[in-house]
């Protein structure tokens, strides 16, 4: 009977990223099942790791969206765009 090949990282196909919001939402689910405290050290390390990539996810997306985010401003009577600034800098 031959051996039963693995599934590894190398193997499997690419996947995109999840969209902002199955990120958000696979990210409260891992934070109240860590808060809960019925995970072994283990699990809370895989879920650790797991979040901390939706994190980056996360932020990265939430940073495109930013860069393209405008606001209209009057200026001389005229409405023009300027790029988004936020007061978090």
């Amino acid at each position: 009977m031959p051996a039963k090949k693995e599934d590894t990282a190398e193997s499997a196909p690419a996947q995109s990223p999840p969209a902002f919001e199955e990120a958000l939402k696979r990210l409260e689910i891992l934070v109240a099942e860590m808060e809960a405290g019925n995970l072994s050290l283990d699990q809370m390390i895989a879920h650790f790791e797991e979040g901390s990539n939706l994190v980056d996810i996360c932020g990265k997306r939430l940073n495109e969206v930013e860069r393209r985010i405008e606001k209209l401003v009057k200026k001389d009577g005229q409405i023009k765009t300027e790029s988004f600034q936020t007061d978090l800098t």
